[in-house]
């Protein structure tokens, strides 16, 4: 599962980025809503944590934004309003719980699990393909395919982003922890997985290159 933290207090983001990933949940950072929108642009996210003061304007204003690309990401907003006007307010625009500051962290875990638990599945059918990424399971026409690791993330990537084009950059950027340490060689290799344990054995073309450019899902695609 994956959390991005907006939240530009700086001794409090970084003890929930420490706190979160000590119980399993990776999560990105950013301390403003132009860094929010740029982590959101690239990478898919379970839930948000969401400040509502930020630097360069208010944290709500990116809910609709959230909601309208991915309408199963939860959102909760953590903030230091404590009337019920403003709590009323971030539940009209989308937010999915609100907790005033300060809080307690074990509080606000079990807030997250239950948002987690009880939210939307991000489960993606496409006619006869079913990818879970929550399960890291991928079904063709009843039958289970055996991908897991890093070409699972990037098929499941490139899915939720179907239709787009999407670079080697923004794959590495969206799934390696760490995307300076390692070559964008390793996109190739993943996505050459991909298509000789899934693709070629099943006759279907799930992902297409894109001279220059990157990548595309392109399922259903039936190969000539």
């Amino acid at each position: 599962m994956r959390i991005l933290i907006i939240e530009d207090e700086v001794t409090l983001n970084k003890t929930l980025a420490e706190g979160l990933k000590e119980y399993g949940y990776q999560n990105d950072v950013a301390e403003s809503l132009a860094d929010g929108r740029y982590f959101l642009d690239i990478r898919n996210y379970d839930l948000v944590l969401l400040d509502w003061m930020l630097p360069d304007g208010d944290g709500i204003e990116l809910i609709p934004e959230i909601k309208e690309k991915r309408p199963k990401t939860a959102v909760i907003v953590l903030s230091a309003r404590d009337d019920k006007e403003s709590e009323i307010e971030a539940l009209r625009t989308g937010a999915d719980d609100y907790i005033k500051k300060p809080f307690d962290f074990d509080i606000l875990l079990m807030r997250i699990e239950a948002k987690l638990r009880f939210g939307g599945s991000n489960i993606i059918e496409i006619e006869d393909l079913v990818i879970n990424p929550e399960e890291e399971k991928i079904i063709y026409k009843g039958e289970s395919i055996e991908l897991k690791g890093k070409p699972f993330e990037v098929l499941t990537h490139l899915a939720m982003h179907k239709d787009q084009i999407v670079s080697k950059e923004q794959l590495l950027d969206a799934i390696w922890e760490e995307p300076e340490l390692v070559t964008p060689n390793v996109i190739e290799v993943a996505i050459n997985q991909i298509r000789q344990k899934m693709d070629k054995p099943l006759g279907i073309v799930t992902i297409e290159t894109v001279r220059r450019r990157g990548y595309r899902f392109c399922f259903p695609q039936k190969k000539a």
